[in-house]
């Protein structure tokens, strides 16, 4: 089949790259964004899909409006019979669905309907879900809102950040994706209106830098959820009293791993002990986070013992 891509992040490399290892399809054009300034630098950079296509030497193109009447004509030149689409950042119009012979699909990382939008892997962590997947629907007009041709599921472990659980889900996207196009093929590819499948929708805003802030008067399984949920952005942050500088300023403080702990009593955000171990810190509910991997902005990322011992940290210190 004849196949043009379109994405933007790193969630849609496998993929791409699984179509263009098939003997089965040909990737005639890949569509992605700009390249956008990234980094302190704000330098120029191109998205993880381009790369990947540009490896591949396939055809890249890069609408700023993927809406606009000459990209229609540059899909409708390069007649693909299907249109694929995983995390590309804009809604596609319905010129561009209607074009294809077998229509556009839709990778997305959850299990439809639930978590439509823009951040489905961590809400999933971050509401504690049992589990998480990959839907291959039909596109239509709206969000994530179109028949779902196939999904495939996977446990969330109780160690999966948003990073790892991407990992897994964008490999077993690139496979769900290939049986898709095998049964379109066919004639076998069947539609399952989401109604139909008796979950309540739900919805996955985007992320800002300020979804990272830990609110320590939550529970430790909560805040735990929250911080794998974060990592590896916007990343859980709290902000720490800066006793070095004689003054009132405050750092932020990254937390990465933690571990539960039944013997923290005190305040939330309360540091109750610091030693080898790492910082151990007060939550809401009963008992506490023993915090093991921490970075301190403008430092490395360390253990918390280390970072407590540069930093002077003090129990009875209130984070937050």
């Amino acid at each position: 089949m004849k196949v043009v891509f379109i994405g933007t992040s790193e969630f849609g490399v496998p993929a791409l790259s699984a179509l263009v290892a098939s003997p089965l399809h040909s990737v005639v054009g890949v569509i992605t964004q700009p390249d956008r300034p990234t980094g302190r630098q704000q330098k120029l950079t191109a998205s993880p899909i381009k790369e990947a296509a540009f490896k591949h030497h396939l055809k890249i193109f890069q609408p700023e409006q993927i809406k606009r009447e000459s990209v229609l004509k540059q899909i409708a030149y390069l007649q693909p019979d299907v249109i694929v689409v995983a995390a590309y950042g804009q809604i596609l119009p319905k010129a561009i669905l209607d074009l294809p012979h077998y229509g556009c699909l839709n990778l997305h990382a959850s299990l439809l309907p639930k978590y439509r939008g823009a951040s489905p892997i961590q809400s999933a962590i971050l509401r504690r879900e049992k589990k998480s997947g990959v839907t291959v629907m039909w596109m239509n007009e709206g969000l994530d809102t179109g028949d779902v041709l196939l999904a495939e599921a996977t446990p969330i472990k109780t160690d999966d950040t948003a990073q790892t659980l991407h990992d897994r889900l964008a490999q077993i996207g690139a496979k769900a994706l290939l049986i898709s196009l095998d049964r379109l093929k066919k004639g076998k590819a069947t539609r399952t209106a989401q109604s139909d499948l008796g979950i309540p929708p739900s919805y996955a805003k985007k992320l800002t830098k300020e979804d990272g802030r830990i609110d320590w008067s939550k529970s430790k399984r909560d805040l735990d959820a929250h911080i794998r949920a974060m990592t590896p952005w916007p990343s859980a942050y709290t902000w720490v009293p800066d006793n070095t500088s004689g003054g009132n300023d405050q750092k932020m403080l990254k937390i990465f791993t933690t571990i539960f702990s039944r013997r923290a009593k005190g305040k939330p955000g309360e540091v109750i002990r610091v030693d080898n171990h790492g910082v151990l810190v007060s939550t809401g509910g009963t008992g506490g986070l023993l915090l093991r991997e921490v970075q301190l902005e403008g430092k490395k990322r360390m253990h918390a013992a280390e970072f407590a011992r540069g930093f002077n940290l003090a129990v009875g210190t209130i984070l937050g």
